[in-house]
């Protein structure tokens, strides 16, 4: 049920401690405060446009000005009178957890402090969104493949370092994954998170489902989606990283069309979603208009795994026919076949795979390479040049290209 007042007080302590007491056993850890750059006050923020709400309408994000500095941040304001136990005993987790992780393709918390009733999350301002933002607004048949092979490098960097420190992240897809103006590639969606670590020992497996909603099923591997005896490991991450590769290449996810029994026996069958190109669809397939009939399950068998979407993001696509008259390398196939193994123990872990041939085909770094890579897509408005008189014109096609953005998805 909902808190009176005296309990209440003793959340916002609980909250404002939550990396404290949220698990003993990671207590001894020493204190790394990654937050000193920001003030923890709510007058040092000037709120502007709402850029969403999640957390079942309790948290508004908001987009904000940083006084001291003039930079954009993001801010989750979470309404802690209206919580139940139970909610803030999940953000708790995960406060104590982005308290915990400090690497540079995890989302950060710039600074975390009560304000009145709300708790205030000030995050950095991803400016591309996420990448679920950019297939539904720009690659509708998804990106380019060196542009996926930057992106699934930062999140296999952000999943090793999370498997290492006993974690499964247990929501990989691709509106969890952010990307800076600078180009940098960011891991979100901490909420789910679950530690294999109990009482100090390192569990083999866990057993935990987690509060999903129906949203997050077509990522799920199907060992987690088995709830049984055998329970999951970290493994289930590299499954659902297989998934949101299909997700990022074919602009839209395996299985969305399927009723979640359906979508159950699928994987537990061994049916594997696939790349959609020339390899994988058959050539009289390829010669057809693509139509939105055959809603695609991006599983390559049968009538209608042509097409589900019609521009590339390209305006030369309606000339060329089918948008999925392209071939992906062989080594991006072999890279989604790995992580879509039936079997666990046959996935490899996010280690191994940073050194898949896959990725031979990055020379630079991601900041030099994705925004070239996403043209003609560019950040949401430059905000740096509207730092200095900030133009109220900048300001107000900022907030209209926020407007666009699938926000609500974005677990910030």
């Amino acid at each position: 049920g909902h808190l009176n007042c005296a309990s209440n007080m003793c959340i916002r302590k609980k909250v404002s401690k939550a990396h404290e007491d949220s698990q003993v056993s990671l207590s001894p850890l020493p204190h790394r405060d990654t937050m000193g750059s920001f003030l923890r006050d709510n007058s040092a923020y000037e709120l502007r446009s709402v850029i969403g709400r999640g957390l079942e309408d309790l948290m508004t994000v908001n987009l904000a000005r940083y006084k001291p500095t003039g930079e954009y941040v993001a801010i989750r304001r979470i309404d802690l009178d209206s919580c139940t136990n139970d909610m803030v005993n999940y953000l708790q987790g995960e406060l104590h957890v982005s308290k915990l992780f400090h690497h540079p393709c995890i989302l950060p918390h710039k600074s975390v402090f009560i304000a009145e009733n709300e708790l205030w999350v000030i995050i950095p301002f991803m400016a591309y969104g996420s990448a679920q933002d950019l297939i539904s607004t720009h690659f509708t048949d998804g990106l380019s493949e060196q542009s996926i092979a930057y992106i699934l490098l930062g999140v296999l960097r952000a999943l090793e370092y999370i498997h290492q420190m006993g974690y499964v992240h247990r929501s990989v897809k691709a509106s969890h994954i952010l990307i800076s103006a600078d180009g940098q590639v960011y891991l979100s969606g901490l909420r789910s998170i679950f530690s294999l670590i109990r009482h100090g020992q390192r569990a083999r497996v866990v057993h935990d489902f987690p509060q999903y909603s129906v949203k997050v099923l077509p990522w799920l591997s199907p060992e987690v989606l088995q709830q049984n005896l055998q329970g999951y490991d970290f493994r289930s991450d590299i499954y659902s990283l297989g998934i949101t590769a299909c997700e990022l290449a074919n602009g839209h996810v395996p299985f969305t069309d399927m009723p979640a029994t359906q979508m159950l026996l699928e994987k537990l069958n061994g049916t594997v979603p696939c790349l959609l190109d020339t390899t994988t669809i058959p050539p009289e397939e390829l010669s057809m208009k693509p139509s939105r009939s055959g809603a695609d399950s991006g599983i390559c068998e049968g009538p209608g795994a042509g097409g589900a979407r019609h521009t590339n993001g390209e305006p030369s696509s309606s000339s060329r026919g089918n948008p999925y008259s392209r071939t992906f390398s062989s080594h991006f196939h072999a890279f989604v076949e790995l992580c879509l193994q039936r079997d666990p123990e046959k996935r490899p872990s996010a280690s191994s795979l940073i050194g898949h041939s896959f990725f031979k085909q990055i020379k630079r770094r991601s900041s030099e390479a994705l925004p070239e890579l996403l043209r003609p897509v560019s950040p949401i408005s430059s905000l740096d040049c509207m730092q200095p008189q900030d133009s109220p014109t900048g300001l107000a096609s900022l907030e209209s290209d926020l407007s666009q953005l699938d926000v609500d998805d974005w677990d910030f």
